[in-house]
């Protein structure tokens, strides 16, 4: 993690700050920290304090539920869509679940009890929360129907797709270990699911950096959930 200077310009690059009035984002802008992640750098331990929430202005963050053996699974990814921490609003002390960057990103970083204070005020900023977090709910379930019914190429090209589209890049890092954890398959599964879509010419996989080579083709590919998601997050609200 690193912090940055800390300058803006009128907009944030944050699409829920952005729909907040001028005065308002910039308001809220003057209190936060310019913080920068790097891949694996841990937001949050699962059980551990949320001193902060995040509003990503690029990359993805990652949130992964741990079993007792071992194992771990995505259960949600935020880019520049949202805010990281949302649950401490409706207070939660703890993080359920280990959160940690995916694809490195710059973000926002504000004061938990700053940001639950902005909210209770109420206004803009209150309904743009409360109309994400109905967007989330619906996206756990959507994810959730996912993982059962459809295949893990499928689910392969959708995640492709959401982290091109929150990172703002058609490249960036991946490993074979966080694929099997974003899927929640094994890394055999993930090899076989990059090998097809990479000989179909929709994607380069090579040394932990993924390239999207046709988007289309991908949408194609990719699960129904794609386009549903996408437009479940298309603000205003």
């Amino acid at each position: 993690m690193s912090l940055q200077s800390h300058s803006f310009d009128s907009l944030s690059e944050n699409r829920l700050l952005n729909f907040l009035t001028p005065n308002d984002r910039n308001r809220l802008l003057a209190r936060m920290t310019a913080v920068s992640f790097g891949l694996k750098d841990v937001l949050y331990n699962a059980g551990g304090p949320m001193p902060y929430v995040y509003f990503p202005r690029n990359g993805v963050i990652s949130s992964v539920t741990v079993m007792a053996d071992g194992r771990a699974a995505e259960v949600a990814a935020t880019g520049r869509e949202g805010v990281i921490g949302l649950t401490a609003y409706y207070g939660a002390g703890q993080s359920p679940e280990k959160v940690f960057c995916q694809i490195p990103c710059d973000t926002w970083r504000l004061g938990t009890e700053l940001f639950v204070d902005e909210v209770r005020r109420g206004g803009r900023l209150q309904a743009l929360v409360h109309g994400y977090t109905r967007s989330v709910m619906r996206l756990v379930a959507q994810h959730a129907a996912c993982n059962c019914l459809h295949t893990v190429e499928e689910r392969f090209a959708k995640w492709l797709l959401m982290s091109r589209d929150r990172a703002g890049e058609e490249e960036f890092p991946l490993t074979q270990e966080f694929l099997s954890y974003m899927l929640g398959v094994r890394r055999a599964s993930v090899t076989l699911a990059a090998g097809m879509l990479q000989k179909a010419g929709l994607i380069h996989y090579r040394h932990g950096k993924i390239r999207i080579i046709n988007g289309k083709k991908l949408e194609s590919a990719a699960c129904e959930c794609y386009q549903i998601i996408r437009e479940e997050f298309e603000y205003p609200l």
